[in-house]
């Protein structure tokens, strides 16, 4: 594995070009400007490459000369350190332990339910976007008091909810009008020049 990765003088990530979560990770690599090759892989298509890099079988992996990650809150983390500039992590022991916190409760929370929201069941699929509005909706008041996710500062956790909210009507999610916090909130990371960049062209079109 460490032959492969050794090979490469740039940093390479390989993405799927519509999963959320790996969204999550281009918008990191977007936000720091990092100089980075994008190789978008079809599920379908997995270069043999990538059966050496990833021992999972996943897509998201990325290879910095000899180092190779393919867990995506390990990544983004990894990227905030060794590019610290600028900073998506709080400096504090104690606000780092809640920004990872928060990360892990949209990854189970919100996250969690996209396999039912696009699976074939659509009885799992209804629950899925219920449970999910009903999330949303409870979260959306503390927009009024924060610009961004818990926080005055914008930060990876941000950086999990924008490929969320981007998607919301690609899940067939109509959420109520007392959610206009939320959504503004969706609006103002959607206009970082940032995660514009970060898109892919299949993730373009999911909220023509």
């Amino acid at each position: 594995m460490a032959t492969v990765a050794t090979r490469r003088s740039v940093m390479v990530l390989y993405s799927d070009p519509t999963s959320p979560i790996d969204h999550c990770v281009r918008i990191v690599l977007a936000d720091k400007d990092i100089n980075v090759e994008i190789n978008y892989v079809d599920s379908n298509s997995r270069p043999e490459e990538l059966t050496d890099l990833n021992p999972y079988n996943a897509i998201l992996t990325l290879i910095d000369r000899e180092l190779v990650l393919y867990d995506a809150q390990i990544i983004m983390e990894y990227l905030d350190e060794r590019f610290p500039h600028p900073p998506l992590m709080p400096v504090d022991p104690v606000s780092r332990a809640n920004n990872r916190q928060l990360r892990y409760r949209v990854m189970r929370d919100l996250y969690g339910l996209i396999p039912d929201l696009t699976g074939t069941n659509e009885i799992a699929a209804a629950n899925a976007r219920k449970t999910l509005r009903d999330n949303l909706t409870a979260i959306a008041p503390t927009f009024n008091q924060k610009t961004y996710f818990m926080s005055d500062e914008y930060s990876l956790v941000d950086c999990c909810m924008a490929p969320l909210l981007w998607r919301l009507g690609y899940y067939g999610l109509k959420i109520p009008s007392s959610t206009k916090p939320l959504l503004s909130y969706g609006e103002r990371l959607f206009a970082r020049v940032a995660f514009q960049a970060s898109l892919s062209d299949a993730e373009k079109i999911l909220r023509r």
